[in-house]
Parts: C-alpha cells; structure tokens; sequence
C-alpha cells in the first residue's frame, strides 16, 4: 500500500487517527520537509493528548442525562470544545 497524504486524509476523515498519525509520520521520514505532513501531525497529536479518554466519560455522561441540570453542563462542556 502506497502511504500518501490522500490516504492519510481519508483515514482522518473517517476518524481512524491513529492509521493517519502513522502515515504522516511516515511521510516526515522521508520528506521532513512535507509541510502539510507536518501540521496534519501537529493537529492530530495536540487533539490526542487533550481529549485523551474524555469523549468515553462525556458520551456516558450523555447517555444517562436526566435533568435539565445535566443537559446544561454537558451544553457547558461542548462549548469549551
């Protein structure tokens, strides 16, 4: 398989970000001058380890809202996304 930065798109679109982060990485190996490679690197490494294990503890913050309380604070938390 030919790693390009289409493919590496794709995988980024599909939120497969762990096969895209590869491919990038692999593109700076052999051109560490890619500069899309290079920010593509920077964007996805920076979400990673932000947000690292945050969306499984919001989505079941999400799943069992029962007031409005709740609905407001997980409203809160999108907004500082």
């Amino acid at each position: 398989m030919v790693k390009t930065l289409t493919l590496a798109s794709i995988y980024e679109l599909q939120g497969l970000k762990t096969e895209a982060l590869d491919i990038y990485k692999e593109i700076l190996k052999k051109d560490s001058n890619n500069k899309e490679a290079r920010v593509a690197l920077r964007r996805l490494s920076g979400i990673r380890k932000k947000y690292i294990g945050v969306d499984e503890q919001m989505k079941e913050f999400f799943v069992n809202m029962k007031s409005k309380v709740e609905f407001l604070e997980f409203e809160r938390w999108l907004v500082k996304l």
